[in-house]
């Protein structure tokens, strides 16, 4: 939340999840608040949410949590989008890992 109010960038409202899927953690969808989540997607207008954007951590955890939520949210006229990933500003190419490269090439735009 912090990151995301200093960059200036974003205007809009965010919702906090209490955390990631972590079944091996024993972290369910319950205990990161998702249904919370889920409540304030179904306001009705004026306050309906047209988009969501996922601003989880890479990490299988994230993936698997930002997985679930678009997946429960398909069909509910909400726009779901992931924040981009890819290659860091300033950044050497020869210096930046396989995996970041692979996916600033997929997801490029």
């Amino acid at each position: 939340q912090a990151a995301l109010e200093r960059t200036g960038a974003y205007h809009g409202l965010y919702f906090v999840l209490m955390g990631k899927l972590s079944p091996l953690d024993g972290m369910g969808p319950r205990d990161i608040g998702l249904q919370k989540l889920f409540d304030r997607l179904a306001a009705p207008e004026p306050d309906a949410v047209r988009e969501l954007i996922l601003a989880t951590n890479f990490t299988a955890e994230g993936e698997t949590t930002a997985h679930v939520i678009a997946q429960a949210l398909k069909g509910r006229g909400v726009q779901v989008t992931r924040l981009a990933r890819g290659v860091p500003v300033g950044s050497e190419l020869e210096y930046v890992d396989l995996g970041t490269i692979a996916h600033a090439l997929v997801d490029r735009r």
